[in-house]
């Protein structure tokens, strides 16, 4: 399997960019709030591994670096808006996984740049 089973216009239906707004609306009372913007990507699939990653781009006239964005893995596993569980779900099945059979988890906070920081997903068969 290649990453062409996940493009770029299924990640943006099973996380749209409006559930940053929707994140930032609920842990801060305003969506104005949120530094960044939140996407999903693809990074590489193989028959047993699919690597993903969030990607915290920095909004305009906001600072990402300011924002601790490295305690965010433990947030987002456990924040029902970003339903992170959900996301693997969904992948697992567009992949033709059995969603019982596969393991999922977030890694550390990546700081690619200061405009953008990346939180991977892996997908493991079981």
């Amino acid at each position: 399997m290649t990453s062409q089973n996940l493009n770029q216009i299924f990640l943006d239906e099973i996380f749209p960019a409006s559930r940053a707004d929707d994140f930032f609306e609920a842990l801060f009372g305003g969506a104005e709030e949120g530094a960044y913007d939140i996407g999903l990507v693809c990074r590489e699939v193989s028959p047993q591994k699919a690597h993903l990653a969030f990607e915290l781009r920095q909004r305009p006239g906001k600072c990402l670096v300011c924002n601790l964005t490295y305690g965010l893995p433990q947030v987002f596993q456990r924040h029902p808006i970003l339903n992170v569980a959900g996301v693997a779900s969904a992948v697992a099945q567009e992949l033709g996984w059995p969603s019982d059979r596969v393991n999922w988890k977030l890694g550390h906070t990546e700081e690619v740049s200061r405009e953008l920081h990346a939180i991977p997903l892996i997908l493991e068969r079981a």
